[in-house]
Parts: structure tokens; C-alpha cells; sequence
């Protein structure tokens, strides 16, 4: 019989197109997946519902997988530092592969595990699936890892990108005497089982088989008017595949492959090229992540380290209500909380909008959306936080968006707007873009009035973050 290996699936809830799950293939015909349930990770405050029901949906996906390839996918629900070593052990398991993680928490978790493996005599191999380059491999000329995009970018789009990895096929699971002695397993649980409800649709099905419809659909379309359609939330224009990347159930090396599709279709052009950059970017947080572990707890920039905040509770509440009074913000929180989803161009409006506007710490900002994204994520959502609110690694921070400004630009006729804000279908366009709605237009609608005023509110955090500049001796460009 050959020996039993064990796949710990997290960020890879996919059997094709995954490098440590192909290796271990290469290795033996008995593949057996293993996920844990982490409370550490489940029992955080920043979890959100509909995320935790795109994990439950993409699990579920996998054990179908798994089933047809000839194994199966077992589930416990445990601290892995100590559930994944009893499970191999009571398994007697030759070796645990897995795939590496970037985020601080993962990090440690998995070495930890990994050392009590190699303790107990069980073989570990790691493998890196979730990036096409490894942090270690994109470094500048010096050897240090890039703090700015551009020069990430041109190193990294440099690169040779690997080919996708072969689907697993023709494996076996275990005997039913292993099922038997197989500690601490679960059937797998519902969202609500674990405590979490989210009754609305997702904006995109989990599972392996919805994520590679998307990527063909978005390739097959929109991927050629990317450059322009992505930046106006009310058209869906992207691709939607982020919480997919953010779970594994689609491998990035696939979505690539469909990039070089897509242009051999029509052409190479500014939008494939732009759709990379994105993924690009995925890539930069991550390897920032990675080299920079502290960003998850707080600013890159001196500058912002101990930024004089305001936190004025009230704005905060109103901000994540959707009552701000300034119609396209509103529009995107509401689209969050209703959806668990949010266009990327109005995460950044309301990013500004939260911390130059309403003078309110990122890091609440931060949190709130990863208690309502289906695809929030460590990497991305902080280093989308840390961009806009001129925090993170950039050569030129300073940036305050407009309100009005950016609804002009991105949602000339409203539609966004109207689409989440009802109470105001009937107001005049220019009045919706401008926010310049009257008092008793509002009170006619139900709508509040503004609770800032953005031009008073910018000088003050022009100046505020000067003094900064001066008192912490950041240099950074602005």
C-alpha cells in the first residue's frame, strides 16, 4: 500500500492547479485532504458572516471534488497546532503537505505545527500556490524587498510565470479501519452551525466550478474594456474573482494562463495589461506582508504612526451606517453591508472619505470591512487601507478624494447612487453627484444632512499632517 500523505487545505480549497497538492500526487496515490476549523481564527471579531458562509459553500464544493478524484476531504474543528499532529499521527501518516501562508498569524501557526510533525517523526514538504513569484523571489537590485509599486511591477511582470499545476486524478482514501481511528473528525458544519448568518446572495457561488465559469466569462468580455469600465461601480465590470483568489478555489497561475488566453484571442493591449497590474498588486501587498509583518498592526509611515486622531464615535456609526449625508459614500457602505461586497473604486472613496474627512483612525476602518467583505482578506484589505489613508508604502502619499469630485467621474448619471440610496431615485442627478441637496429636499427623503463639510475638513488634515511630517521627521513625498 502506498503511503498515506496528508494535504492541509487553508488558502487552496481547489484540487487543480495546486502545487502542493500535485506534489504530493507525484509523491503517492493515497492524497487525503485535511481542513481545520480554527476557532483562533473564528472567534475573532473581524469575521464576517457571508465570508464564513463562501468558506462553508467552497469546503463543500471540495469534498464533491475530492470524492470524484477517488478520496476525500476530512474536517475537524480544532487549534491546528495541535489537531493537524494528532489527526496525522492517529492516521500513522508518512508526511503533511501544505501550501505557505504570507499573513504573521499563519506563519507561526504553520511552523509550529510543522515541528511537531518532524517531532513525532511525520515528514512536512511546504510549497508556495497562492503567489506566481514567492516574496523571496522578487527583490531589488540591493536584495531588499520593494516598498513602492512601480519597480515591484516592472521586476515582477519580468518574470517567467509558471504554468498551471495538474489536476489531482486517480487517488485513494482511506481504509475504514483509518476512518475509524482518524482523530478528532467532524461532518462538515453550516455558517449557522458555527454562528454565523448571512441569508443574502453572495456576489459570486463558492467552489471551484463558479470561480473558473467567472474567469471564463470575465476573459471572454469585459477583460477587453477593463482599462476604462473598472473604475465605475455600477457597472460590475471587474472580475469578481477576488474572494475566490482569497480562498483558493481558483489557483492564480489559471487565472494568468486565461490573461495569455485572452490575449492570443484579440491581441495584447492596455487592458489585459491593467487586469495584470491588479494582480500584480495582489501580489505587492502580499510580499509586503510578508517582508513587513508589523503592517498588520499598524502604519508603514511614521508619519501616521501615532497620527493625532479624532475618533469621533458618531461620525464613525454614521460612516458605517451609510448616513454620512454625502450620497455616493453612503451608496458604498450601504452596497457593503447589504452585500458583503464592495466596487474597489468606492473602497477607496470611502477610505479617504473615513479617514481625511472624519479624521477617524484607518484601523476601524479596516476592521469594520473585514467584518462585512465575503473577500476580505489580511494582505489586501490593509494594504488597500494603508494606500488610502497615506499610511502605507507609496512615493506619494497625500492623496484626499473628493466626494463629489469622484461621483462626477465615476457616476456621471447616478446610477450607483440611486441603485443604493432609493430614498433619493427622485432627486436631481447634478444635486446627487454635487451632494448639494437642499435641507428640505432631505428631509422631504428622509436623508441627512451632511455631517462635514469636505472642504473645511481637507485643510484641517492637510494641516494636521504637515505638524505630523515635522514632529516624527517623515520625509516622504506628499
Amino acid at each position: 500500500m502506498s503511503d498515506l500523505i496528508l494535504f492541509w487545505h487553508r488558502r487552496d480549497l481547489r484540487i487543480s492547479d495546486n502545487r502542493g497538492l500535485a506534489a504530493a500526487r507525484e509523491r503517492s496515490k493515497r492524497i487525503v485532504g485535511v481542513f481545520c476549523l480554527d476557532p483562533l481564527i473564528l472567534d475573532r471579531d473581524d469575521v464576517a458572516p457571508a465570508r464564513v458562509k463562501y468558506l462553508i459553500g467552497s469546503l463543500e464544493s471540495l469534498q464533491a471534488r475530492y470524492q470524484a478524484a477517488g478520496s476525500e476531504l476530512l474536517i475537524i474543528q480544532a487549534d491546528p497546532k495541535e489537531g493537524i499532529p494528532k489527526l496525522a499521527r492517529s492516521l500513522n501518516a508518512a508526511a503533511v503537505f501544505l501550501n505557505q501562508d504570507v499573513e504573521p498569524y499563519g506563519r507561526d501557526r504553520d511552523q509550529t505545527v510543522i515541528t511537531a510533525l518532524n517531532a513525532s517523526g511525520i515528514e512536512t514538504q511546504t510549497f508556495w500556490d497562492q503567489l506566481l513569484h514567492p516574496p523571496e523571489d522578487i527583490k531589488s537590485g540591493s536584495g531588499s524587498p520593494y516598498t513602492v509599486y512601480s519597480p515591484f511591477w516592472k521586476n515582477w511582470s519580468a518574470q517567467k510565470k509558471a504554468a498551471p499545476a495538474s489536476d489531482l486524478s486517480g487517488v485513494e482514501g482511506l481504509t475504514d479501519s483509518e476512518r475509524e481511528q482518524a482523530a478528532g473528525l467532524i461532518p462538515l458544519p453550516t455558517a449557522k452551525d458555527l454562528g454565523y448568518v448571512w441569508d443574502n446572495d453572495l456576489m459570486l457561488d463558492p467552489g471551484e466550478k463558479a470561480a473558473q465559469e467567472r474567469l471564463e466569462e470575465f476573459c471572454a468580455s469585459a477583460i477587453y474594456e477593463y482599462q476604462e469600465q473598472r473604475n465605475f461601480p455600477a457597472q460590475y465590470k471587474t472580475s469578481l474573482l477576488s474572494a475566490a483568489l482569497k480562498f483558493g478555489v481558483i489557483g492564480v497561475r489559471k487565472v494568468w494562463a486565461a490573461t495569455i488566453d485572452a490575449a492570443e484571442q484579440r491581441g495584447e493591449s492596455d487592458d489585459i495589461r491593467v487586469w495584470r497590474q491588479e494582480i500584480a498588486w495582489r501580489e505587492f501587498y502580499q510580499h509586503a506582508m510578508y517582508h513587513f509583518p508589523g503592517l498588520a498592526d499598524g502604519a508603514y509611515r511614521k508619519v501616521l504612526k501615532n497620527f493625532p486622531w479624532d475618533n469621533n464615535d458618531q461620525y464613525f456609526q454614521a460612516w458605517c451606517e451609510g448616513k454620512t449625508g454625502y450620497p455616493i459614500i453612503d451608496a458604498a457602505m450601504r452596497q457593503m453591508n447589504q452585500t458583503a461586497w464592495m466596487h474597489n473604486r468606492s473602497r477607496m472613496i470611502t477610505a479617504s472619505f473615513l479617514t481625511k474627512d472624519l479624521f477617524v483612525d484607518y484601523r476601524l476602518g479596516e476592521k469594520y470591512f473585514m467584518q462585512w467583505l465575503y473577500d476580505g482578506d489580511l494582505s489586501s484589505n490593509n494594504g488597500g487601507w494603508q494606500w488610502s489613508t497615506s499610511s502605507g508604502m507609496d512615493p506619494k502619499p497625500l492623496r484626499i478624494f473628493n466626494p463629489a469630485s469622484q461621483a462626477k467621474k465615476f457616476d456621471a448619471d447616478a446610477e450607483y447612487i440611486r441603485e443604493w440610496l432609493p430614498e433619493l431615485r427622485s432627486v436631481d442627478t447634478e444635486d446627487l453627484i454635487s451632494g448639494k441637496i437642499s435641507k428640505e429636499e432631505r428631509d422631504r427623503v428622509g436623508y441627512p444632512q451632511p455631517i462635514i463639510d469636505h472642504n473645511v475638513q481637507q485643510r484641517k488634515f492637510k494641516e494636521r499632517f504637515a505638524a505630523q511630517k515635522i514632529a516624527t521627521g517623515d520625509g516622504g513625498g506628499d
